[in-house]
């Protein structure tokens, strides 16, 4: 039975024997670092996401890094960012010296507005980085269109958009690069760790060496292009094919759980946002507004529920030097909130929160 005064966190996940046993196996077989395990993994995530490249690394932050090195963005260049999204996206251009460029998401929506994509186009532009953000798919054929006549690579953030697809087929595979995070609130997790996919053999093979050093072979090496250690282990890999056995009971779990607030939330202080899951969008997090965050946030909190504000706009970074106007962007900012989600969050737990979300009156 559930403990009455336990906190409901925000997201629950779960790792367990399945998980135990594919480390154990792992350990005694003397699949430590990179190696066989993570190739297997690779493979797995390629056939789950029909795209024939995949390389793992350590975050979803260094698969967007490794991509834009991929694409030879460095200093100087110019990189176009929606304003909302996680700081990631941003920090990776900046630390290649390029200038982060924002955009304002479309309107009553956390998707990059592509009316807006023209104007911040200049001939420093080097990159794109559109943002599935929540499952949510960017208008990848309209970004496409602009971009491509113009010379310009198309990354796309797909950290929370695992399996989520659009008519085109999976998020994350219809550009240079898709960006993938395994970190622990994402749909699989390893703990820590990501991957970036790819159509292209040469980005691939770009991508692999960048992985170690730029070293092709560690036996007889020689030091012929940039790179770093940005390698994946086998202990995470053991961790990721574990829970890739689960995928689909995964997914169901977090359609039932948005299906189930959807359905059940009634309160009309509190705006509930929407995703198409309908047409193939799959949605980790459970997304609200509402006007009194502050008090909302309280109330919950006093009931032993805990949700999470969404994060800030990324134009209040000031480091980043955007002084547009992004009104769009602020109303999530000001009044975003996640309620308790995640596959292995128990419905008794949203039933709860969903009762006090009702009964809430700021």
């Amino acid at each position: 039975m559930t403990n009455p005064d336990k906190m409901i966190s925000w997201w629950r996940t779960s790792l367990g024997e399945e998980e135990i046993h594919s480390i154990s196996t792992s350990i005694l077989n003397e699949n430590i670092s990179q190696g066989e395990v993570t190739a297997e993994f690779e493979r797995n995530i390629s056939e789950i996401l029909s795209v024939p490249y995949v390389v793992a690394t350590t975050s979803g932050s260094m698969a967007i890094l490794m991509a834009l090195i991929a694409a030879g963005v460095g200093p100087g260049d110019e990189v176009i960012v929606p304003n909302r999204t996680w700081i990631a996206t941003a920090h990776a251009p900046y630390l290649l010296g390029a200038k982060v460029v924002l955009v304002d998401v479309i309107k009553g929506g956390l998707t990059l507005d592509v009316s807006q994509l023209e104007g911040k186009i200049t001939q420093r532009t080097k990159a794109v980085i559109p943002v599935h953000l929540n499952g949510r798919s960017a208008d990848m054929s309209a970004i496409k269109n602009i971009c491509i006549p113009r010379g310009l690579t198309v990354i796309e953030d797909a950290a929370q958009a695992f399996c989520s697809r659009n008519s085109f087929g999976f998020l994350g595979t219809q550009s240079f690069a898709g960006c993938f995070s395994l970190s622990i609130a994402k749909l699989i997790t390893s703990g820590q760790g990501g991957f970036v996919v790819t159509p292209d053999e040469e980005t691939y093979k770009k991508l692999k060496s960048l992985r170690t050093h730029g070293i092709q072979d560690l036996i007889n090496c020689s030091f012929d292009g940039f790179g770093f250690n940005f390698r994946f282990t086998d202990i995470q890999a053991s961790i990721g094919l574990a829970q890739l056995k689960k995928l689909q009971k995964r997914i169901d779990s977090v359609l039932e759980i948005y299906a189930f607030y959807k359905r059940e939330l009634k309160n009309p202080q509190i705006k509930f946002l929407d995703v198409k899951t309908e047409q193939g969008e799959i949605p980790i997090y459970i997304e609200v507004l509402c006007k009194d965050r502050g008090r909302l946030v309280e109330y919950l909190n006093e009931h032993r529920i805990q949700v999470r504000p969404f994060y800030p706009d990324l134009d209040t970074a000031a480091y980043l030097n955007n002084k547009s106007n992004f009104p769009n962007s602020r109303v999530f900012a000001d009044q975003g909130v996640f309620l308790p989600c995640g596959p292995d969050q128990s419905l008794q737990n949203i039933q709860k929160t969903i009762f006090f979300l009702n009964h809430f009156d700021a």
